[in-house]
């Protein structure tokens, strides 16, 4: 059957990935240490942390490429089977082409050993090279392409014969920003049918813009997750004030800290319940007020706090 009649008689994937008190140590190290997420059903998930914090290893657990020293992974809400996984799409860390193999016929290959006929995964490949630009390099060696044209036909081999669920690690690296868009709409394609999808980035401004839920691990641990407002509700206040006259004098005020004094500019935590009251005061007394607005924390604020 070929992949559009797929589409009328496959079941959308509406399924979760949950991860439960998940462990994994080497020797005596706990490159993960007790960690349980869920990846929603048509969910984008973002997976952040820095080098070592053991995003890697979580996902290959996923997969079932290394096996967890303790807890689970369920899939449907049940033990995660081998046969499951085969119905997942995956990018892993290390990419995995052969590079003197055209790319049209190794992705073709890739696309049978997933189940997909040849006629199924000729198609499906063609227009996921459409979609990524590579049309017209479909007959080239994987060797002569770019190293981020390299990675769009990874990223290919994974979204590839409609899989029910999607763990990609770091998928937009190395592309342009054109890729990084169509790789946006295809993953949002995906979501739209329930898929759930888990992917690593250190890109944290384009997981602020795709992702609906994130997942934040340090040496090993998850220490934050949630909807970016959700996120941001727990981050610390801060205020954007501009005065008439000088702000040097906000440093010296009780239950705030001043992030960045500038000129007549200061950028503000408040730390006490209630001291932007006594600061407003002041200020008022000292001179003008031009403006004292909350200021919205960007993602890398907030990680660099539950990271430090």
């Amino acid at each position: 059957m070929s992949e559009h009649g797929d589409r009328l008689t496959r079941p959308r994937a509406t399924a979760d990935i949950e991860l439960r008190h998940l462990t994994r140590a080497f020797g005596e190290i706990r490159a993960v240490d007790d960690i349980s997420f869920t990846v929603g059903a048509g969910r984008l998930t973002g997976f952040v942390g820095g080098n070592g914090a053991g995003k890697t290893t979580t996902m290959r657990m996923v997969m079932g490429v290394l096996s967890p020293s303790g807890g689970e992974v369920l899939w449907d809400g049940r033990p995660i089977t081998a046969l499951d996984r085969r119905q997942f799409g995956y990018m892993p860390e290390e990419r995995g082409l052969y590079p003197k193999q055209a790319v049209l016929d190794q992705l073709v290959y890739l696309g049978r050993l997933r189940g997909l006929s040849a006629s199924a995964a000729k198609a499906s490949v063609t227009t996921h090279l459409e979609r990524l630009g590579l049309a017209e390099r479909a007959k080239d060696h994987v060797e002569k392409l770019s190293l981020g044209n390299q990675q769009r036909v990874q990223i290919i081999a994974a979204l590839m014969g409609r899989p029910r669920a999607l763990v990609l690690d770091e998928p937009f690296s190395g592309l342009d920003p054109a890729a990084v868009d169509n790789m946006a709409d295809l993953l949002r394609e995906h979501t739209a049918r329930g898929v759930p999808v888990l992917f690593s980035s250190h890109q944290l401004d384009l997981v602020e813009r795709l992702c609906e839920r994130l997942v934040v691990l340090a040496k090993g641990r998850v220490v934050a997750s949630g909807s970016p407002d959700e996120l941001r509700a727990t981050s610390i206040s801060r205020h954007r004030l501009v005065l008439s006259v000088d702000a040097g004098w906000v440093r010296g005020v009780g239950g705030v800290h001043a992030v960045d004094v500038e000129g007549h500019t200061a950028l503000l935590e408040i730390v006490e319940h209630g001291a932007e009251r006594a600061l407003l005061e002041e200020a008022l007394r000292r001179g003008e007020v031009h403006e004292f607005s909350p200021q919205r924390p960007t993602l890398a604020q907030i990680y660099r706090e539950v990271t430090a």
